[in-house]
């Protein structure tokens, strides 16, 4: 912002010199609104000039093209009509070197019109060089098409409380879990292992139609191992 304010200032600076300049003398005491533009390109002569005949008309219209190009930041408006200035200025020059065979300064040379065009040239040109110009706008579908190149992916762990689903929670009813019946182990079982906190001496299998053994040592008339009764045990 303070380099396009600054640069417009001194591009409008050097505007001012340049339509001013054709108004002061430029050779030998002669206006330069007295010069016309046909002479410029065919040789000079000692014709006069109207008013937009005359080398005021490329100034006014350099002044113009300043006074848009700060309107619009334009620094290349700003530039074109430096180099407008610039260019009517030189070439001017050149024609007053051929016709006069040289170029001198003083009271009958050079005068303050040429000085104030050439400098108003340059401040124009400065002045352009100084401002950034107006900033560059991205067209609303140039960001539609960007945005359907990369699509937006959102973080994860981004959690919003307002689009939770909503859970209802229903208790079962408490329920016993029913006992164990304890294990009976029969006669021709063999139970669990010392492992499991039982005896684990060996048994004898019985049959059904045989009795019970007694505990303790093996009581006189019971069935041997061949069947029938026996007598004491002998060893």
């Amino acid at each position: 912002m303070v380099r396009n304010v600054l640069g417009s200032l001194i591009a409008l600076i050097g505007a001012t010199a340049a339509v001013w300049s054709p108004f002061r003398p430029w050779y030998d005491g002669r206006h330069g609104s007295d010069i016309r533009i046909e002479d410029l390109f065919n040789g000079l002569t000692d014709n006069g000039a109207t008013l937009f005949g005359s080398l005021v008309l490329p100034m006014v219209f350099a002044g113009l093209l300043t006074l848009i190009g700060v309107a619009l930041r334009s620094r290349w408006l700003i530039t074109l009509a430096g180099l407008v200035v610039l260019g009517f200025t030189i070439l001017w020059m050149v024609r007053q070197g051929q016709s006069a065979g040289e170029l001198t300064a003083g009271t009958h040379g050079l005068g303050v019109g040429v000085a104030n065009a050439l400098g108003g040239g340059a401040l124009l040109i400065l002045g352009a060089l100084v401002m950034r110009g107006r900033a560059r706008r991205v067209p609303a579908d140039e960001d539609y098409d960007e945005a359907e190149a990369e699509p937006y992916h959102p973080p994860p762990d981004t959690w919003d409380p307002g689009h939770q689903p909503t859970q209802e929670w229903h208790p079962e009813p408490y329920r016993p879990t029913p006992a164990t019946p304890p294990v009976e182990w029969g006669r021709d079982q063999r139970p669990p292992g010392p492992e499991h906190g039982q005896d684990d001496r060996p048994t004898r299998p019985t049959r059904p139609d045989w009795p019970a053994p007694p505990d303790g040592p093996e009581a006189p008339g019971t069935p041997g191992d061949h069947g029938g009764p026996t007598g004491p045990h002998r060893p």
